[in-house]
């Protein structure tokens, strides 16, 4: 199993960047895929989720509005557009894979319901 976090780099506020986030080694169209950050001395903060199953979205208040996840299930990969960007997005952003079963909608936030993670892009908004 591989998932490859890529995008990420430095920005200037109000900038816009996109992570792309590409999965192997499991049945893409059975898991939701999130998105991730943490800065150092932080918990992992869970900010957005592509459910492949049901093709549903989830974002988490701060990032609302401002971020988009897509899921192209053809390669495997989703994508997750960021604009508006703020100092305090800087971050280092991690994907994972969720199996999705009934009920998962209640832990797409939840770090310990994931399976995978990748490696992790930093992100650094600063002018």
């Amino acid at each position: 199993v591989q998932l490859v976090e890529s995008g990420g780099g430095l920005v200037q506020p109000g900038g816009s960047l996109r992570l792309t986030c590409v999965a192997s080694g499991f049945t893409f169209d059975d898991y939701a895929i999130g998105w991730f950050r943490q800065v150092p001395g932080k918990e992992r903060e869970g900010i957005s989720c592509y459910s492949n199953p049901e093709d549903s979205t989830f974002y988490a208040d701060s990032v609302k509005g401002r971020f988009t996840i897509t899921s192209v299930r053809a390669n495997n990969t989703v994508f997750l557009e960021m604009n508006n960007l703020k100092p305090e997005d800087t971050a280092v952003y991690y994907c994972g894979a969720l199996y999705w079963a009934y009920g998962s909608d209640y832990y797409v936030f939840d770090e310990g319901q994931y399976d995978w993670w990748g490696q992790g892009t930093q992100v650094t908004v600063s002018s």
